[in-house]
């Protein structure tokens, strides 16, 4: 069994770290907030440190989730960073949704100093993350992802190799543009039904067994009929993920207009105080609208 060390434990991270004791590995864990780190440490098992580099010291696996760019350089980086703390050969592993650029950044700090980082984003959501039922896209060198990848399986249902630095990063930015399009559609079909007189969940029941089937329609319908928004990702980390899709999309040059139509839906629903609803919350927009 490997030494790990997990930094960042949000609603993602601090099931994902469990998993790994529960797989039999010796981890250590770090967060922002320490005393959520001990409170992890006490109930899993496993010891929590003061600072990246401290939980770093001696694993050779690091992995990583946290929020956004700026969080993921400053566990990274400088003299309490996580790289600065991790043996050479090490593996870094970056579960964080971020932007190519940095991810390409720090993929170069860490040839400096001679580990490797694994940019591995991942889908699944709370339910996933706590099932250990993720599914990993991954980019990096492949002797790097081949060392991770079984311990890794300790939270995934499916984890895959795309292609070389920034390919996970890239891939997780095609998994948000599908969902967005897709729970668009899902909410303007349960607005009509219900604008229609129709029994929300009779209809479903019967569409969801043709084409227009998705895990979106099967796990949110329900609360969506039901007004409720609080069982997975927030419309406020949806959009940040969103930017990233569109920035990316200039650079590559790939046109997204159903992408970034349902942007500003999510917009809509922040001005609305839904930012931490979740994703499905694109249909309180179309109630609101009358």
């Amino acid at each position: 069994m490997a030494k790990c060390t997990f930094l960042g434990l949000g609603v993602m991270g601090f099931p994902m770290a469990a998993h790994l004791v529960k797989a039999g590995h010796e981890v250590t864990v770090y967060n922002r907030t320490l005393g959520k780190a001990q409170a992890w440490a006490e109930e899993n098992g496993g010891q929590s440190a003061n600072t990246p580099r401290d939980a770093a010291q001696g694993a050779e696996f690091v992995f990583a989730c946290v929020g956004n760019d700026d969080d993921l350089r400053s566990v990274c980086l400088g003299e309490t960073g996580a790289f600065a703390g991790m043996d050479s050969g090490a593996v870094f592993v970056d579960h964080t949704t971020v932007s190519a650029k940095v991810t390409a950044e720090l993929y170069k700090a860490a040839e400096t100093a001679q580990i490797s980082f694994v940019d591995a984003p991942i889908s699944g959501g709370q339910a996933g993350a706590e099932n250990g039922a993720l599914s990993i896209m991954c980019g990096g060198d492949e002797d790097a992802y081949a060392r991770a990848e079984p311990v890794m399986a300790a939270y995934s249902k499916m984890c895959r190799h795309i292609g070389e630095s920034g390919a996970g990063q890239m891939t997780k930015m095609c998994n948000q543009i599908a969902i967005a399009g897709l729970v668009q559609g899902l909410s303007e079909a349960l607005h009509f039904a219900e604008k229609a007189g129709l029994d929300g969940r009779a209809v479903v029941e019967v569409i969801s067994q043709g084409a227009a089937g998705s895990w979106q329609m099967a796990n949110r319908y329900e609360t969506m009929l039901d007004d409720q928004f609080e069982h997975g990702f927030a419309v406020d980390w949806m959009r940040k993920d969103l930017g990233i899709c569109l920035d990316a999309s200039d650079e590559v040059g790939a046109s997204l207009p159903v992408t970034a139509l349902v942007d500003q839906f999510y917009k809509d629903v922040q001005k609305l105080g839904g930012g931490r609803w979740d994703t499905s919350s694109l249909i309180k927009r179309l109630r609101a609208m009358g």
